[in-house]
């Protein structure tokens, strides 16, 4: 088994940055995909990004490409999230999973989900 807490989230204005971060603990964080995933108030959970147990493949959702960039450091059993450019409808809790499957673009969760960690945009 593995345990994901988040951190990093926090009130930013538009146009702001913020990184959200994900240490594990249990099982090595490499013998996983990782991916994060958000959900806004109302909304179903929606997938946000994904990144390769080596870190050479990444996909990411057309909401957030070019904005948002997943990283990881397997030594450190971290996973993070960068994210430039918010807008408001970026707002939601932002969710860590450690992913079942990752192939050809395709990332399937696992049960394993961090407790999140709100972003709100707002001016």
């Amino acid at each position: 088994q593995v345990q994901l807490v988040e951190s990093g989230g926090g009130l930013v204005q538009p146009g702001g940055s913020l990184k959200l971060s994900c240490v594990a603990s249990g099982r090595a964080l490499n013998m996983y995909p990782m991916g994060w995933f958000r959900q806004a108030p109302g909304k179903e959970r929606e997938f946000i990004a994904a990144i390769s147990r080596n870190g050479a493949d990444t996909d990411y959702a057309d909401s957030v490409k070019g904005r948002f960039t997943i990283s990881r450091n397997n030594y450190l059993k971290m996973v993070n999230l960068q994210m430039n450019s918010l807008q408001p409808e970026d707002t939601a809790v932002y969710y860590c999973n450690a992913g079942s499957t990752y192939y050809s673009g395709d990332y399937r969760p696992s049960n394993y989900w961090g407790q999140g960690t709100q972003v709100t945009v707002s001016s």
